[in-house]
């Protein structure tokens, strides 16, 4: 049986079990496994992963241009923890070349592509490279265009070392937002202040804004584009070509 094939059926019992299963079964699986955080949906898997093991990795992605209450919120996570989150920055040359040529706000122009692709995707490339596998906090209810398909377990072509392989969960797949938010208030999980000033989905400061009622929670984020369009990259495999 191909390795595919393995995955589709692992999936299969995946979704049955719940998300501190899945984190478990994950934990057991790779010696090198990390937790990609930075919204309420990872801070709920950092919870449940430390009542596993207290040692599991978390790593952030830092574009330079994230709210000073995302940094405040970063520190509140560490020290409520008492872990260590790996702050990865983009390659400063890269994105003064970019501010240099196009300016600070090019995407509204273009799209935001150019610019996740300099601050987010090629340092998460090179974070990914590190490890075997990856958690993230995606829910098949955050995004209908994008997201609503994710399995909990899927083989990471995109991010892959060359000749290598790389495992991602999505133990919160088949949660909704309201669970997610059930957890955060039961179990005293800390979270990003803009949440009570109506910020839903929270990336970039330029590239975010919070949303009105009957709006669903990714259209604050690149509101100027097309809704199929609302990924940064780091799930591109979301997106049907």
């Amino acid at each position: 049986m191909s390795q595919l094939l393995d995955l589709v059926d692992l999936d299969n019992a995946l979704q049955q079990q719940s998300p501190q299963e899945i984190l478990e079964f994950a934990i057991k699986q790779h010696g090198n496994i990390a937790i990609s955080f930075s919204g309420a949906e990872d801070v709920v898997l950092v919870d449940m992963a430390h009542k596993i093991d207290p040692d599991i990795e978390v790593f952030c992605l830092d574009t330079g241009r994230l709210h000073a209450e995302t940094y405040q919120f970063i520190e509140t996570v560490r020290n409520h923890y008492n872990i260590y989150i790996d702050v990865v920055s983009p390659d400063g040359q890269a994105v003064r070349e970019l501010v240099q040529e196009k300016g600070l706000f090019s995407f509204y122009q273009d799209n935001h592509q150019e610019c996740c692709g300099i601050r987010k995707i090629a340092p998460l490339r090179t974070k990914l490279h590190e490890l075997e596998a990856w958690i993230t906090g995606q829910r098949r209810d955050q995004s209908p265009g994008t997201r609503a398909q994710i399995p909990v377990i899927q083989d990471d072509r995109v991010f892959a070392r060359p000749n290598g392989s790389l495992t991602k969960y999505n133990p919160l797949a088949n949660w909704t937002s309201q669970q997610v938010w059930d957890y955060i208030r039961s179990n005293d999980v800390p979270y990003n202040a803009l949440h009570d000033r109506g910020f839903v989905s929270i990336g970039c400061e330029p590239c975010t804004r919070p949303i009105g009622p009957g709006q669903h929670e990714r259209e604050g984020r690149w509101w100027w584009e097309e809704a199929t369009k609302k990924e940064c990259g780091l799930h591109s495999t979301n997106i049907k070509s």
